[in-house]
């Protein structure tokens, strides 16, 4: 890449010297010639300072029978900075964003929590 269409600006966030491009990716190594990228970095939503997307958040709605597919993303809030608010594409068609909310509750801290469904 050599950078964001008519962005410069952008462009120097993301572009290293040399060439190399930032993905913003974050992820591990597990092994010798082996890694797994976990999430970039602008996905990731800062609840009042806190982390508020982790891998734990998405395994739990998961695991909601009524849960097909999910995607957290953030929403501004004038109090905390950011919120999470969640897509959800339903396995069963009856689920109702409360149930989303209160099944988050019983595994989450209150901040990881979906606010909008």
């Amino acid at each position: 890449m050599r950078g964001y269409w008519n962005r410069p600006d952008e462009t120097a966030k993301v572009m290293l010297d040399d060439g190399w491009l930032r993905t913003g990716d974050i992820g591990r190594i597990e092994a010798p010639a082996s890694s797994t990228s976990r999430i970039g970095k602008k996905d990731m939503i800062l609840v009042s300072g806190f982390n508020g997307l982790s891998e734990r958040g998405r395994g739990v709605l998961a695991r909601h029978p009524g849960v097909a597919r999910s995607r957290r993303v953030s929403q501004p809030d004038e109090h905390s900075g950011e919120v999470v608010a969640v897509f959800i594409v339903r396995r069963d068609p009856a689920l109702s964003a409360q149930q989303v909310i209160d099944f988050a509750r019983t595994d989450l801290t209150g901040y990881k929590v979906p606010k909008h469904v």
